[in-house]
């Protein structure tokens, strides 16, 4: 399996405890103990879900939630907090956490949740191939891991979001409008390069030469493309 996971958790015995469990279970784990250690974590690199303590040092756990959300960053949140009140769950909810378990918990059924956030935050299409490779590029989308030229390629999370959306419809322009919309949540379309920075960012990391690239191409006046001589 092989998703990673980061875990967000200031007790230190708690923590040892779930990231062992965890990586029982096959799951790539993290670990950090501060608020604003797991914003900077969590905003750069590419996690498949994020356990997140409501009470943490230097930034609350709900601060992270809130910050993560307005930077767009979609990666499915687990609350972890001994806060039960009904109404501190519907500040989580609203603030962008997908889930919320109250301590203490039993073992198995954060590890019920954590299967069914994973599920739910990772659709494919049928029949989609699970590694795909482009010359000196493979992505494996089992183990959500990128490399090039055998060395893991470190993909922000939102660059490995596009760079999937681009695999799954590889039979096609895919314009600008579509992927803010589909890539990044937005339901008005604003004036941004958004997009243009992050293909960029993509071809830095991938292509062999950025400025001639062969992975991503430009359609003018439309969007982008996956070369054609790409391969599943």
């Amino acid at each position: 399996m092989s998703q990673r996971i980061l875990l967000v958790e200031d007790e230190a015995g708690l923590a040892l405890t779930l990231s062992d469990r965890l990586r029982s279970e096959s799951y790539e784990v993290e670990v950090v103990h501060d608020g604003e250690t797991a914003f900077l974590r969590a905003s750069t690199q590419r996690f498949d879900l994020i356990l997140l303590d409501w009470m943490l040092p230097r930034r609350s756990g709900i601060d992270v939630c809130r910050d993560l959300r307005q930077e767009k960053i979609d990666t499915p949140i687990l609350m972890l907090t001994a806060r039960g009140q009904t109404t501190d769950k519907v500040v989580g909810l609203k603030l962008g956490a997908d889930d919320y378990l109250t301590k203490p918990f039993e073992m198995p059924e954060l590890l019920a949740r954590v299967e069914a956030l994973l599920r739910r935050s990772n659709p494919r299409e049928v029949g989609a191939p699970e590694i795909w490779q482009f010359g000196t590029i493979c992505v494996d989308r089992q183990r959500t891991r990128v490399t090039r030229n055998g060395e893991l390629v470190d993909l922000a999370p939102r660059e490995y979001k596009l760079l999937c959306y681009f695999l799954d419809h590889a039979d096609r322009t895919i314009t600008r409008e579509e992927l803010l919309k589909e890539v990044w949540s937005y339901s008005f379309i604003p004036s941004t390069r958004t997009v243009d920075v992050h293909v960029g960012a993509l071809r830095q990391k991938l292509e062999e030469d950025p400025k001639q690239p062969k992975l991503i191409l430009t359609v003018q006046g439309q969007g982008y493309c996956l070369g054609s001589s790409s391969a599943r």
